[in-house]
């Protein structure tokens, strides 16, 4: 029963225990992997939605990290601990976390709201339909839908259009200073 591999720290029992541990890791690292990919997919409110979570945990610890560092600090003021051979968690490090989750909550919702600024804009300004799904337009489409391609044309043109217009104000606006 004892094998002269299986020795060390352990004793033998540990060494049948080690492989299905070895084998178990593999599979495990796998998993993780699809969810990262589906929340890339995920938009800016449902990644608002999944950061909740993160941001109450984080709001926890901060308080927790707070009121055990007050704590701490009394019983040191009063006397009672002279000496503090264990450290408090660090207080900043925590609110750092906690601020870190609410800057991209505000990232993501600031997003949004551009976005259904460009999509109002869009039908105040382009008032047609976009099929993002479609990359050629369809043999009986109707002339007010545009395929994606034909979309990002339409914006581009009115881009260039924007930035020569700007140039133009801003050449005349020289001139107008260049005079004086």
């Amino acid at each position: 029963m004892m094998q002269m591999g299986g020795m060390g720290p352990g004793g033998p029992p540990m060494a049948p225990q080690m492989p299905p541990q070895n084998v178990v890791q593999p599979p495990m690292v796998g998993p993780p992997q699809p969810p990262q990919q589906a929340q890339e997919k995920l938009d800016n409110i449902s990644k608002v939605k999944s950061l909740i979570g993160p941001l109450t945990n984080s709001l926890s610890t901060t308080l927790k990290t707070a009121a055990h560092n007050l704590h701490q600090n009394a019983l040191v003021d009063i006397g009672t601990s002279k000496n503090i051979d264990i450290l408090p968690p660090r207080f900043d490090k925590s609110l750092e976390e906690f601020y870190s989750i609410c800057d991209q909550i505000e990232l993501h919702l600031k997003t949004s709201i551009e976005c259904l600024n460009q999509g109002k804009s869009n039908q105040t300004y382009l008032n047609l339909t976009v099929m993002p799904t479609r990359s050629e337009p369809m043999p009986n489409q109707d002339m007010n839908a545009l395929t994606y391609p034909q979309y990002l044309s339409t914006v581009r043109t009115q881009v260039n259009f924007a930035k020569e217009l700007h140039d133009m104000l801003l050449a005349a606006a020289q001139n107008i200073t260049s005079s004086d």
